[in-house]
Parts: structure tokens; C-alpha cells; sequence
């Protein structure tokens, strides 16, 4: 619980922080990957460091995490700490490497805001950090442990059984245990981490969710080739993915984590709404290939945004999942519709004409500014905030759950 007389401190400086966060956060990488460059080295994502989204995702998460603390002294923000917790564990961190964190970020925050850091403030922010971090290091203790795996002892080479175009910018691969042991358990909606060399010689991370059925020994990540534009370059790994990796080649992947899945008991009858855009289809197509699995009873209603039907992944398999499943039902919009889908809607989602399901479990993927868009959408549709789980792939701008 934070102390009151660091609730007060924090209350009256959080202003300054928060708005000086970025720089800071800023500060922060330049000066511990200067000192520590080998946490570049299979540890952050080059491009969203290059991006910024790294950095605006640690300011965003320590405001949250203060906010929730001067709202309730006692608060555990459930919804942040998991997300962030999963995130790590998918990367390997350690309990080592917070009081690393630790020393960057304090020092960042003194050399940024001066003579406005005395040590009762610089103590009573030290009181924010280790509740923070003490929550983080408890939870990723329990991953690793339910993962069965030592902390940060996350890897495992897998070997690529099969290859398979799906769009012009997205093929799958099909994978297998390389050491002939069985597949991890694995929950539908959940990813994995992948770690590759690149042509420098340094490691690289990137998380993908698993898009198949995974109660099976194979496992499938379903990769989208990521353009660079303005808000960051080309995606190096899923580059490296799509021209390099073939059949028979080997991968590391994680142990599979994140907070966002469905347990289906074979008598669940809870509706389930899965909404996506883009390659936000994946984590869709897993939860929609474990009710088919199942056989599950389950009301389903998917609804899914593409540019056209050509550019929407794993469409033809979509169609076949929800055909075996007796009480589902699927919407698509396109920007290009075309004579493939001739039910199909047209332009952005919009949910004004589609009945939606009573006390459904919604799950929501896709770019943020859909995210956004589709979750208000669903609000005031009438369905209630703690029903929709949402899944970020990269970094976490959002944080709908800390909202004030």
C-alpha cells in the first residue's frame, strides 16, 4: 500500500512527471542501452524504440499505475498489471533486471526534472516503482511457474513443417517441437515470442499469436510483412520471416503467454463476439478453431474489416470454422468489396445493423484507431466494459483500463 505521506507527494508532482514522461523515457533507453547495450540484444524491438511506441507504452503504464495508487492507496489495476506482466514473461525478464530498470529510470527522472526531485519526492516515486515492480515480479513468477519453465528460461527450437502463402504480405508457418517432446499448453487467443538473428549478429523478439487450434502437437503463427512509413521502418523480423524461413528450418519461440484467451468447458454457453481487423484475424482464427475442436455450443458471432477480400487472411478457413460450429454466424466489411463475398458489407465496421448477443464475452484485435472506434461502438450498444477484452500486438497505447 503506498504510504500516505508518499500519496501526497506523488499527488502533488504527478503533474510534472507526467508531462515531462516522455522525455524522460526518452532519456532512459538512450542512457541504458549506452551503458547496457547488450539489452538491445533479444531483449527491446529496434523498431519500436525507432518508432517511439516503446517508450510513450513505459510512460503510459507508470502514469496508469501512479494514478490507480492515489485513486486507491491499496490498488492492484488488475487489467494493467497482467497485460504488462504476460508481456514480459514472453520476453524472458528477470527479477534482476528491474533494479536495472530502476537505476536508468531514477536517474532519467533527476537529470530531466532538477532541482524539483528532493529526496522526499525522489523516495516517495522509489515507494511507486517497487509496489509496481514487487506486483510485476509476483505475477511473472506464477507465468513461469504455470509455463513450466525457469524465469526468463522461455526458449525452445521448433522446426517448420509447413509454409503456406495466405495474402501477398501474409504466410503462416507450421511448426513442431525440434526435440520431439510435446507442445506446451497453450490457450486460444494467446501468442508466442519468436527470436531470430539478423544480419548484424543481434537478436531480435517479436510476439505473434497462435492462429490455430492449440490443444494440438503442431502450433501455427500466421505473420503479416509489416511496411514501414512514417511512424517507424520496415518490420525486420517479419522481413526476415517471410524471405528467409522455409520448410525445414528451425525457430526459437517462447513458452505461449498473454492475458487474452478463452477456456471453452465443452457446456459453455456464454456468447462469444469476435471482432478483428487486418491481421488482427489470428488470435480469432485460434479461439474459432478451439470451439470447432470442441464442439463447442456456444453462440459465436465473428465480425472482421479488411481492405478486400483478397487481402484478408485465413478467409477460406474462417468460413470453414464457423460452418462446423452449429451456432455461429460471420459479418465481413471491405473497403473493395468483391464478387468472393457478395454478403459482405462495405467500408469501416459499423455496428448499427447487427444484432449483437446478450451478456457476450466480447474479444476485440486490430489497429488501434479501430480498436478505439469499434470498442465505443460496442459501449453504446449497451455492452459493458468488463465484457471486452482487447489484444495489442506491439506495445500498449491504449490502456483502456486505467482510463479515468
Amino acid at each position: 500500500m503506498l504510504s500516505a505521506e508518499s500519496a501526497a507527494l506523488v499527488r502533488a508532482t504527478l503533474p510534472a512527471v507526467a508531462g515531462a514522461l516522455d522525455e524522460i523515457t526518452t532519456r532512459f533507453y538512450a542512457t541504458m542501452f549506452h551503458d547496457r547495450p547488450e539489452l538491445l540484444d533479444g531483449m527491446f524491438n529496434r523498431g519500436n524504440q525507432a518508432s517511439g511506441a516503446q517508450r510513450r507504452a513505459l510512460a503510459g503504464s507508470i502514469a496508469g499505475f501512479a494514478g490507480a495508487l492515489l485513486a486507491d492507496p491499496g490498488a492492484r489495476p488488475d487489467g494493467l498489471l497482467s497485460r504488462i506482466a504476460h508481456k514480459h514473461a514472453a520476453v524472458g525478464v528477470t527479477d534482476d533486471q528491474y533494479t536495472v530498470v530502476h537505476k536508468y529510470l531514477f536517474g532519467a527522472i533527476a537529470e530531466v526534472l532538477g532541482d524539483a526531485v528532493t529526496p522526499e519526492v525522489a523516495a516517495a516515486w522509489d515507494e511507486v516503482y517497487w509496489l509496481m515492480a514487487g506486483a510485476l515480479i509476483s505475477r511473472e513468477a506464477l507465468l513461469y511457474q504455470d509455463a513450466g519453465v525457469q524465469p526468463g528460461g522461455i526458449w525452445r527450437p521448433w522446426t517448420v513443417v509447413e509454409r503456406r502463402t495466405e495474402t501477398p504480405d501474409v504466410v503462416s508457418f507450421v511448426l513442431r517441437p525440434a526435440d520431439g517432446g510435446r507442445a506446451p499448453r497453450a490457450r486460444a487467443g494467446q501468442y508466442v515470442s519468436v527470436r531470430v538473428r539478423m544480419a548484424d549478429g543481434t537478436h531480435q523478439l517479436r510476439q505473434y499469436s497462435l492462429s490455430s487450434n492449440p490443444g494440438g502437437e503442431l502450433r501455427r503463427i500466421t505473420v503479416k510483412r509489416v511496411t514501414g512509413g512514417a511512424d517507424g521502418p520496415d518490420g525486420e523480423v517479419s522481413t526476415l520471416l517471410h524471405d528467409r524461413l522455409r520448410e525445414g528450418d528451425g525457430l526459437l519461440l517462447s513458452a505461449p503467454f498473454g492475458d487474452v484467451f478463452l477456456d471453452d468447458p465443452v457446456d459453455a454457453t456464454t456468447p462469444v463476439v469476435l471482432v478483428s481487423a487486418g491481421i488482427g484475424c489470428t488470435p480469432m482464427t485460434g479461439i474459432l478453431a478451439h470451439l470447432a475442436a470442441l464442439r463447442s455450443i456456444r453462440p459465436v458471432l465473428l465480425l472482421h474489416a479488411d481492405r478486400s477480400p483478397g487481402d484478408h487472411a485465413l478467409r477460406a478457413e474462417t468460413h470453414d470454422l464457423v460452418g462446423r460450429l452449429p451456432s455461429a454466424r460471420a459479418v465481413f466489411w471491405y473497403d473493395r468489396p468483391g464478387p468472393e463475398e457478395p454478403d459482405a458489407r462495405t467500408g469501416p465496421m459499423d455496428l448499427s445493423g447487427t444484432e449483437l448477443p446478450d451478456d457476450a464475452t466480447v474479444f476485440l484485435c486490430g489497429p488501434l484507431p479501430f480498436m478505439r472506434e469499434v470498442r465505443g461502438q460496442l459501449l453504446g450498444a449497451g455492452v459493458p466494459a468488463r465484457r471486452i477484452r482487447y489484444e495489442v500486438f506491439g506495445p500498449d497505447l491504449w490502456l483502456p483500463d486505467t482510463a479515468a
